[in-house]
């Protein structure tokens, strides 16, 4: 019997590689009972950590692990824990791990496997690497290691570790998988070795590599060896071995209610969300409504008020708005200070929409926080369904019949992923008959 695969997603990207399964923003018992009776293989518990602080972090985390060692006391199966989190390396490790093995430990492991090889994310020889233009980078050289909350110096994963550990596990000390090892079918052997909760990293270049891998997860996890991760998207679909998804890449304008134009809210502030950004604006049937975060957060009611009635107005053309964030990103004294300005600039988007048109046609969150407000908040859901990906590494969930806006295709686009024209393409795919619109221009 192949073990229930439990994710905490600490945003809810991490679902960008699998489909069918559940993605909660509950996790009372109740709820969590229901996950775990589910048909799919895997459900993922959206914990939203990473935009919280280190402390509020670890206090959501033990409040779901706590629920769900209740929730497990019933269930006769074997389980696997997931931490899901950033493929650039990015959020509470380890505050959420330590949490993880204190409550629902003790674990033989904790590994960690950041490959995402949609989004061009490998590890060789135990460095990370964002793949640009066909070349491979360091991630601790790319703009994702300078996050004013999460940043890093190095991509070599035992170091890494040292460095986020602070010095409690050393970089000596972290086993490694290499890819010649993998390769050569040591994977069993190496996880067999492990115990007292060591720390690993494994590499994997494809998803080929990381099949490999959880065969051999799969057969340690069904003798009794207990494994916590802290992963990257790829590994998820290489456990859960899924079939194709049932809805198409392409096919997905057949869900589009009504045949309808929708809203895109734009959050994600990095470089190539705004890159993306721009080319989505010159599309024939959108039109650009920029929310001005200096007004944060003394005016949020006005803007949201702004913005809700400048999205019927548009709806009302046959217009698809795009709800973004300005682009200049504001300096701040302090990360609670920055946290705390990113829910208010969060909390207003959701302000609009809730208040979204009832005939809206699709609705399409760029940016993972965004995505997890999104869900939690602005559509008030305790519960979705994954139908798959519309673009590798873009996820579409879709609202429950009794919802307001009942059937609607929700697409869930990352902050870090696709291409410049990426963001463009969901919209052409979700919007095939599209209207005129004025050209739209960033907002400074």
């Amino acid at each position: 019997m192949n073990p229930k695969i439990i994710v905490l997603d600490d945003d809810p990207t991490g679902s960008q590689t699998v489909h069918s399964c559940l993605l909660l923003t509950r996790w009372d018992v109740a709820t969590l009972r229901t996950a775990l009776a589910d048909a799919a293989p895997l459900f993922f518990v959206l914990t939203n950590t990473r935009g919280m602080d280190a402390a509020r972090a670890a206090a959501v985390t033990r409040e779901v692990c706590e629920n769900l060692r209740l929730a497990l006391a019933d269930y006769a199966g074997p389980v696997l824990f997931v931490s899901r989190s950033d493929s650039t390396l990015r959020g509470h490790y380890p505050v959420e791990t330590d949490v993880m093995n204190a409550v629902l430990g003790p674990f033989d492991a904790t590994l960690l496997t950041p490959g995402f090889f949609e989004g061009g994310r490998i590890t060789r020889d135990s460095t990370h690497y964002l793949m640009v233009d066909g070349e491979p980078v360091p991630t601790h050289e790319t703009e994702f290691a300078r996050d004013s909350v999460f940043g890093y110096t190095t991509a070599y994963l035992p170091d890494y570790v040292a460095e986020k550990t602070g010095g409690r596990v050393a970089a000596r000390d972290v086993a490694r998988l290499t890819l010649a090892e993998l390769r050569q079918g040591r994977a069993g052997a190496w996880l067999a070795a492990l115990t007292n909760n060591d720390v690993g990293v494994v590499d994997g270049e494809s998803p080929a590599d990381y099949r490999t891998f959880a065969d051999a997860v799969l057969r340690a996890a069904a003798g009794g060896k207990r494994l916590l991760f802290r992963s990257a998207a790829s590994l998820l679909t290489a456990l859960a071995k899924l079939p194709p998804q049932p809805v198409a890449a392409e096919a997905f304008a057949t869900l589009v209610r009504d045949a309808r134009p929708g809203a895109v809210v734009v959050g994600s502030h990095v470089a190539k969300t705004t890159a993306q950004l721009t080319q989505l604006l010159k599309e024939r049937g959108v039109v650009g409504l920029p929310l001005d975060v200096t007004r944060l957060p003394g005016e949020r009611a006005a803007v949201a008020d702004e913005l809700t009635a400048s999205v019927a107005h548009a709806h009302a053309q046959g217009l698809t708005p795009v709800i973004f964030t300005s682009r200049r990103e504001l300096k701040f004294a302090s990360t609670a200070e920055r946290l705390a300005f990113g829910e208010a600039v969060s909390g207003t988007l959701m302000d609009v929409v809730q208040r979204l048109p009832e005939t809206l046609g699709f609705l399409i969150s760029k940016g993972g926080i965004t995505s997890n407000d999104m869900l939690s908040t602005g559509l008030e859901l305790t519960a979705s369904r994954v139908l798959g990906q519309i673009l590798p590494g873009v996820t579409v969930v879709q609202t429950p019949p009794w919802h307001r806006l009942p059937m609607l295709p929700v697409v869930i686009f990352p902050g870090n992923v696709g291409g410049e024209d990426a963001l463009a393409e969901a919209y052409r795919r979700l919007a095939p008959s599209r209207g005129e619109a004025s050209p739209a221009k960033l907002a400074a």
